[in-house]
């Protein structure tokens, strides 16, 4: 599949991972034009077979995502509209990323504040430079609130309370911050970024595919699921897992090259 036509990414597949840029000068701030693209993108790679895992990074060392442009949002109209039934364009996105079939990791190298926190969010993992990730909802400061799954996902990551003092203080966060508060999964030296998100897409990318969709559901259905249910869940993907001719292989090769044996379960996977 080619994925030439989009102007503010851009997008590089490589064993089995989508190498995905995000260019949106000045400051990458979140347009309509760019969630346009996001939002094609999201429903070209979905039907990519050749794509396993998604990792977005910024063509901007500053700045990964800046935040929604204001300008748009300030010619919302004046009187509230109805609760709305469906998700906003926005949110659309968010969502597709989040419970698609495939790994998405973002590789934070810059500032990540409001809409591009949100974004972040809404991916399966994220990762970011000490000294140069900064992330934050800083809405309040200009008097609204997160609207794009700020809110909805900082309590299921961090706690309640956690998530009130990021959502109302309206505070940069530095990598260790949102590490320690799990904002991020980790934070390392800008160095050893890079390599570290590229082993892990591309060990994610050698599974079988049916493997990463199955787990990705489980862990999914934990975050709407009571226990019980969801662990009746996890019985039922685990037994489509081992049905899989793959795993059927991988098993039987493990046994094959004696992988139970004490020298083979000491060393390192």
């Amino acid at each position: 599949m080619s994925y030439e036509k989009y102007k503010l990414l851009k997008i590089r597949v490589h064993r089995g991972v989508a190498f995905t840029t995000i260019n949106n000068p000045p400051i990458n701030l979140i347009t309509t034009e760019l969630v346009a693209e996001l939002s094609m993108f999201s429903q070209e790679v979905v039907a990519d077979e050749k794509v396993r895992v998604i990792v977005f990074d910024s063509a901007d060392p500053d700045f990964f995502l800046a935040h929604y442009d204001v300008g748009e949002l300030n010619e919302l109209p004046d009187e509230a509209p109805p609760k709305s039934t469906e998700l906003h364009e926005y949110n659309k996105v968010i969502e597709a990323f989040r419970t698609m079939p495939k790994i998405s990791i973002g590789k934070i190298e810059g500032i990540a504040r409001g809409g591009g926190s949100e974004f972040i969010l809404g991916l399966d993992m994220r990762f970011g430079a000490i000294g140069k990730t900064i992330v934050g909802q800083p809405e309040v400061l200009v008097g609204i609130i997160p609207g794009g799954g700020g809110t909805q996902r900082l309590p299921r990551l961090m706690g309640r309370s956690r998530a009130m003092e990021v959502i109302l203080s309206g505070s940069d966060l530095s990598a260790e911050l949102a590490e320690r508060y799990g904002y991020i999964n980790r934070a390392f030296p800008p160095e050893e970024l890079n390599s570290f998100v590229k082993v892990l897409a591309y060990r994610i990318a050698s599974l079988p595919p049916e493997t990463i969709a199955l787990a990705k559901k489980a862990v999914l259905a934990a975050e709407e699921l009571p226990i019980v249910e969801g662990l009746l869940e996890e019985t039922y993907l685990f037994n489509q897992a081992v049905a899989l001719p793959a795993a059927k292989k991988r098993m039987s090769l493990l046994l094959k090259m004696d992988g139970q044996s004490r020298e083979m379960e000491r060393g390192s996977r």
